[in-house]
This record gives C-alpha cells, sequence and structure tokens, in this order.
C-alpha cells in the first residue's frame, strides 16, 4: 500500500508539462507572432550531445573533429556586435552634463581655465571607467570559448537540456530586429556562460551580461569583457562622502542606452547576485529602470523581455554554507577560479535545465499599465502592524493617508514609474522561477527535511518520490528528469554525498536512507529542497494559517461540535498577513494579484482536494461568531479586503462564500499531508520567531552588521544546543530578512552614521507588552 506524503490527490496529469508561455500581458498579437500550436510538441534536446550530423560533414573524420567543425560553423561574426560605444556615450548629452557638474564641484570658484582643466580631468575618468565597463566582443574568443565549454560541460554535466520549440521562438524574436532583454534567475556563477554558449549553438547573436565588478580580476575580466560581459559596480554610491556619484550613474545609463540604441541583446540578472537560499530572491530593478527610461525615450522603438529559468541537480559551487555560517564572502581571484575548474572536473553536477519564457512586448507592457491605474502598495508596517498591535490601527491608516496625499501632490509620476517598474521586475522574476524545472536532487531533499528527517526506506523514499513528482506536475511545474524513479532517487542521493546516509538493512536489498544531522549538511540539504519550496508556498501558508485560526478559536473558549469549524473570511484573511509577513523570501504571487485573492483561490484548491469541507447549512446557522471573529476585522486595512476594487461586481464570490465556515477532514492521509506542508514553512517562521524572542534583549542603538551577528550567533547557539526544532533556520540568509523584515513593519528604525546603518527600537515597539505581541503573533503559525 502506498504511504506516499500526496495520496489524496487525484487531479490528473497530461504527461509531462515541458512548454511554458506565462508571461505578463501578452496580447493575442505576440502570442500568434512567436508561438504556433506545433511548438510545445518539439521536445527536448541535450545541448552538448554534438556529432557530425550536427555539422555539414559526415565521415571518420568528423565524427573525431566534430566538435571543432560544429563551432566553426555557428553563425557569429563581429558586425552583429557593437560598435563605437566608448565615444558615443561620453558625447552624450546625459553624459555630458554630469561630467560638467563634477566638474564644477571639483573647482567651484575657479576661473575659465581652471575650470576646463577640471572638465578635461573628468573626461578622463569617465573614459577610464568606461573602457573598464565597456565589453569588446571577440567572435573568434566566443568560438574557441564555445568549444572549451562543450569539453567542459560535457565532463562535469550529463546533459544540458533546453527545449527545442522555446528556441523556435526565441529565433523569431530576433528576427524582429529588435533589442531582446534576457532576465534569467542566478543561481551559480555557471549563469553567466550558460545562457551564452545556448544562444552561440543556436545561432542567436551573444547578449552583453551585466556581470558585479567582483568578477573584474586579471585575465579572467578579459575573457568576460570578449564574451560580452561588462562589469558594473554593486553599490553606485561609492563617492568617499557617500553621496550618489552621479559620473558613474550616466555612464552606466549612457552604456546601456547605447547597447539598446544598436539592437544588441542584453542579459541582466534582476536578483542582483546569486540566491544562497536556493529560493528565487527579490527582484532588484535598477538596471530594468534604465532600460524602461530608454524606452519610455522613444530612443527605441521597443524591446522584448523573456524571462528564463535555470535549475541545477547541483551546482558547481556545491554549497554556499560558509557564507550561511556567517563567514566573509571570499573575494574572487584568477586563483580561486582555476581551482574551481579543477574542483569542478573531478564531480560530475548531474542535469541542468534552460527554460525560456514566451518573449512579450515591453511596450505593450508599459502601455497596457499606463492605460489603468497602478495602486500604491500597502507598506510591511500598514499591513501587518493592525495584526500584530490592534490597539493602534487608526493610527497606521491616518500616517499611510497622509504620506498618499502628499505623494499625490509632490511625486505622483515619479511614485508611479517606480511602482511601474517594481511590478515588471516582480512578473518577470516570478515568470522566471515558474518557469524553472524541479530536479530530482530537490524532490529528494525536500522529502528527507520534511517528511521522512528520522529516515526513511529506500522503497518508501521512491513511492513517495513518484508521488510527489506527480503532484509538482499537477501544478504545472515542469520536471527536469525522467526515467524509472528508483534510478533517479539514486541518481539524485549520489549528488547529495555526504549530506544523506545509507545502510544496508537486514531486510533482502533493502536500504535505509537518513539525512545527515550536522549543521552544514542540513544547510545544504534545505539549499536544495529550496528549489520545490515556491511550488507549494501557498498552499504552505495556507496550513499553517489553519493551524493559527484553529489554536485562536481554541484559545477563545469554543466548545462543543462547532469548535472545529473555522470561518473562511478569517481564515484567508490570517493567511495574506503570513504573505505580507513572508514577502522578504521572494515573489510568493504576481503583482497584479493581492495576497488575499491568491489566498481564496488557494482556500479553493483545498476544498476541492477535500482537505477543507464547505460545513453543512445547519451547522453555520448555529455559529455565531465569537468576540475573537467580531474584531479580526478591525485587524487589518481595507486594502485587505478580499475583492479588489477592479473586480466587477458580478464576481463568483458572493456573500454567502465570504461568510462561509469550513472543516478540516481528520483523514490520515489529509492530516498528513497538512504537516509536511506545514513543515516546509517551519524554518522559516522559527527564524522569524526566534528573531522576535532575541528583541527583548534589544539595548540602545546597535550598527546593523553588528546585531545581524549577535542574533545570527544566537541562532547557530540554539542550534548546537539542540534547542532549535530546524536546523536551517539558522542559515545567515534567514537572518538578513528577518531583521530587513523588522524594520519594514517598524519594529526598528534606521539612521546612517558615516555610511554604516545603525538601528534602534522605534516607540511603537519600546514597550515590552508590544515585543511581546510581535512574538505571539509569529508564534500562532508555529506548530510545536
Amino acid at each position: 500500500m502506498r504511504t506516499g506524503v500526496f495520496d489524496f490527490v487525484d487531479l490528473g496529469l497530461n504527461g509531462l508539462h515541458s512548454f511554458r508561455m506565462e508571461t505578463p500581458y501578452i496580447s493575442q498579437t505576440f502570442q500568434e507572432r512567436f508561438f504556433n500550436p506545433s511548438i510545445p510538441s518539439l521536445g527536448l534536446r541535450n545541448v552538448i550531445y554534438i556529432n557530425e550530423t550536427h555539422t555539414r560533414h559526415r565521415g571518420w573524420l568528423a565524427r573525431r573533429l566534430s566538435y571543432i567543425l560544429f563551432v566553426q560553423e555557428r553563425d557569429v561574426h563581429k558586425g552583429m556586435f557593437a560598435t563605437s560605444i566608448t565615444d558615443n556615450v561620453l558625447n552624450s548629452s546625459r553624459v555630458q552634463e554630469a561630467i560638467a557638474e563634477v566638474a564644477a564641484e571639483l573647482n567651484p570658484d575657479g576661473s575659465a581655465q581652471q575650470q576646463s582643466k577640471a572638465i578635461q580631468k573628468v573626461k578622463r575618468k569617465a573614459r577610464k571607467i568606461l573602457q573598464e565597463m565597456v565589453a569588446t566582443v571577440s567572435p573568434g574568443m566566443i568560438r574557441l570559448t564555445g568549444w572549451v565549454l562543450l569539453k567542459l560541460f560535457n565532463s562535469f554535466f550529463w546533459n544540458i537540456q533546453i527545449h527545442k520549440g522555446q528556441l523556435e521562438m526565441v529565433k523569431a524574436a530576433t528576427e524582429t530586429n529588435l533589442p531582446l532583454l534576457f532576465l534569467p534567475v542566478h543561481r551559480s556563477h555557471i549563469d553567466y556562460l550558460l545562457l551564452t554558449f545556448i544562444l552561440f549553438c543556436h545561432n542567436i547573436k551573444a547578449p552583453y551580461i551585466a556581470s558585479g565588478n567582483n568578477l573584474n580580476i586579471p585575465i579572467f575580466s578579459t575573457l568576460i569583457h570578449k564574451l560580452g560581459g561588462f562589469f558594473i559596480r554593486r553599490r553606485l554610491d561609492e563617492t568617499p562622502d557617500g553621496r550618489k556619484d552621479i559620473l558613474y550613474r550616466a555612464l552606466l545609463h549612457g552604456h546601456i542606452v547605447e547597447l539598446l540604441r544598436q539592437q544588441q541583446f542584453l542579459e541582466i540578472f534582476l536578483e542582483g547576485t546569486r540566491s544562497r537560499s536556493g529560493k528565487t530572491s527579490c527582484a532588484r530593478a535598477g538596471l530594468l529602470s534604465v532600460v524602461v527610461d530608454t524606452l519610455s525615450s522613444n530612443t527605441i522603438p521597443d524591446i522584448l523581455v523573456i524571462p528564463v529559468g535555470i535549475s541545477y541537480d547541483r551546482i558547481i559551487e556545491g554549497h554556499y554554507n560558509g557564507e550561511q555560517l556567517g563567514k566573509p564572502k571570499k573575494n574572487e581571484s584568477l586563483w580561486s577560479v582555476a581551482r574551481g575548474v579543477i574542483r569542478m572536473l573531478r564531480k560530475n553536477y548531474g542535469y541542468v535545465r534552460v527554460d525560456f519564457a514566451q518573449p512579450f512586448s515591453l511596450k505593450e507592457y508599459l502601455e497596457g499599465q499606463s492605460q489603468k491605474p497602478v495602486s500604491a502598495p500597502l507598506s510591511l508596517e500598514q499591513a501587518l502592524l493592525p495584526a500584530i498591535l490592534p490597539s493602534r490601527p487608526d493610527a497606521a491608516a491616518a500616517e499611510h493617508e497622509d504620506m498618499s496625499s502628499n505623494e499625490s501632490r509632490n511625486a505622483a509620476d515619479e511614485a508611479f514609474r517606480r511602482r511601474l517598474i517594481t511590478n515588471l521586475a516582480e512578473h518577470i522574476l516570478f515568470t522566471a522561477s515558474k518557469s524553472c524545472a524541479i530536479m530530482s536532487t530537490h524532490i529528494v531533499a525536500c522529502l528527507l527535511l520534511y517528511r521522512h528527517r528520522q529516515g526513511i526506506h529506500l522503497s518508501t523514499l521512491v513511492e513517495d518520490f513518484f508521488v510527489m513528482k506527480e503532484e509538482v506536475l499537477a501544478r504545472d511545474f515542469d520536471l527536469g528528469f525522467s526515467g524509472n524513479s528508483e534510478d533517479v532517487v539514486m541518481h539524485a542521493i549520489q549528488l547529495l554525498g555526504n549530506c544523506v546516509t545509507i545502510t544496508h538493512t537486514s531486510r533482502k536489498d533493502e536500504f535505509f536512507i537518513t539525512p545527515s544531522t550536522t549543521v552544514p549538511s542540513v544547510f545544504e540539504l534545505n539549499f536544495y529542497s529550496n528549489g520545490v519550496l515556491h511550488v507549494f508556498i501557498m498552499e504552505a501558508i495556507i496550513a499553517c494559517s489553519i493551524y493559527a485560526v484553529q489554536n485562536k478559536r481554541g484559545s477563545g473558549g469554543s466548545a462543543g461540535g462547532l469548535g472545529n469549524l473555522i470561518s473562511q473570511e478569517q481564515l484567508v484573511r490570517k493567511a495574506a498577513s503570513l504573505c505580507y509577513l513572508l514577502s522578504n523570501e521572494g515573489t510568493i504571487s504576481l503583482p497584479c494579484q493581492t495576497f488575499y485573492q491568491v489566498c481564496h483561490e488557494t482556500v479553493g484548491k483545498f476544498i476541492q482536494y477535500g482537505i477543507l469541507t464547505v460545513a453543512e447549512q445547519d451547522d453555520q446557522e448555529d455559529v455565531s461568531p465569537g468576540l475573537a471573529e467580531q474584531q479580526w476585522n478591525k485587524k487589518l486595512p481595507e486594502p485587505l479586503n478580499w475583492r479588489s476594487d477592479e473586480e466587477d461586481e458580478d464576481s463568483d464570490f458572493g456573500e454567502e462564500q465570504r461568510d462561509c465556515y469550513l472543516k478540516v477532514s481528520q483523514a490520515k492521509e489529509h492530516q498528513q499531508f497538512i504537516t509536511f506542508l506545514q513543515r516546509l514553512l517551519g524554518p522559516l517562521l522559527e527564524a522569524y520567531s526566534s528573531a522576535a524572542i532575541f528583541v527583548h534583549t534589544f539595548r540602545g542603538a546597535v550598527p546593523e552588521s553588528e546585531y545581524l551577528q549577535k542574533l545570527h550567533r544566537y541562532l547557530l547557539t540554539r542550534t548546537e544546543r539542540n534547542v532549535a526544532v530546524y536546523a536551517e533556520s539558522a542559515t545567515y540568509c534567514l537572518v538578513k530578512n528577518a531583521v530587513k523584515m523588522f524594520k519594514d513593519i517598524g519594529v526598528f528604525k534606521e539612521t546612517k552614521q558615516k555610511r554604516a546603518s545603525v538601528l534602534e527600537l522605534s516607540t511603537t515597539f519600546l514597550p515590552q507588552g508590544s515585543r511581546q505581541k510581535l512574538l505571539e503573533y509569529i508564534l500562532s503559525f508555529v506548530v510545536l
């Protein structure tokens, strides 16, 4: 008998979903332009499998020289790429104005001759910056690197899968003679090379890649420049006095504009840096805003945007345990790159899957958004503080109103522009994350941590793996593997290495699989498990909210046979507030949807699964809302309402559904699934609740970096003493996210002193009682 996690669900499957076309606001015209019904059936291809059939030659010699012949026949030449970038950027009006402004600051009271010398000095500085920034693409270097990568990738990857239909759409997009903007998720340093390599293999022009200046190291930087990479600062405010470096900003802006004007392709990582948690991080829209500004200024007619999902069985870095344990990030060097390559050649990293979402018109997106209002979102303080401290919601609302009126008077256009770009970035990252295939290591790590933490027989693990695989497909996500489940599970266990212990049992040919309990191993398993978290994130939020609502009803003294009924409205509102609490963990939903709407839909799925059932009418009539339910509507501001202003009045969700009561199924398989979902969020909620406990010890102003170190040490100590339920709650990523959340909701006030961030408690949370309510609010979701 199967004992899988998801036995209760029977949604039906239509085979492998290996094609995706989810992008924001694609018109019918663009769908027909790049998509036809035959594209999904084109299937997958292993990019690194090359033989003589991929060349124009045949025979023994062609087989031996197939790699060389293949790269030599690729269509790449100098005329494809940008020319005279440095001079054009220096001569642009914005850069000229920035040069004059900086020169005037250097020589405020000088003569005309001195002013001219200052301008020449600033121009030399600008030219030097551009020489470090601007890439000079070499077709010969691209070919050579293509050949080297074919050799290297075949030595440490089993295959790199792409969907042929998706590449056909990308090729169709290149024929429009418009610049393309590739926006991939960022998991590994290999991401920089992977996209260029795939496009090169398919005769598509290499994109110019925005790279952090931490990779600007001798020899390696030259290679990156010749492959299209250009270096940008991690922080643009790098003047000695901490002010905005207007010269650097103008040069970067001019560089992007010039590339787009010459119809070049761009590759930008919206997350800014590689994800250390395995989850897709929140978007940083700095460079994207330059792209939007370029289009808005009518410098170019349009830009086609292509979100890209990248999934690895195992990243070449292996893990980020050093940084997650609080060790300083090591600066890249030529020696570290060489050691990394040698290390890679000694191992195999399994499968890689790259997925391209359907291209969409940026111009069409912006026009569509400009025709409807983009409402200012609630800040996290406005959204959560009334729920945490119900005695002061009116003050928060009044504060919000003052800010809104002030914005409308002084900066309405700028506020609209910022929100538009933020929404666009979130749309793209959500789509790219949705496009990421789920790998075998993700599922195995997830099952071992949150279903079988004490260990499990291999046969049962294989059964659970098979069922969870089908559940991933049923939720419209793709898989980055195929084949017999037992073989795939053994493949994943092999790749997870020392994180998993295999013990031979007394039963014939049976093995017992146990996850390692050491902190580094748990951190590593959590990294790969997070690759599947976004598949179940909303369902996990509902599961934790069910516990919170039930616990509240229990503490409120509900009795009798009606005590197990919960209000659907209360459940959805509670879940929406949890979405806000976890919003720093990544993009949970599309920005065009409110958290309330998404939670309402997910509750509907729970009803469809049978986990929740609508109470009989007689039972509902017997339920009178208790004091807790009566006060609930006062705890969240109006924008968390169940229906947005734009929804039609004849919505399917009527009053009768809004007020209905639900029963939680007590069936064993349903309870097991709810428990599994609650465990998925266990590490996040334990980190946040532990951080709330630590806030009780806060004494006076403290530099943020110092506070982060102390909080991280506290969480690691809990783990080392076996106090923590989830050792992975002590990762440095969760520490940073928790502190950021506390700043966002107004627990901390942040000030700048000598370019350093300093934290102190806000007046709202100076009383111990307020801090206790914050802790109780977070703990309400925590299942002990």
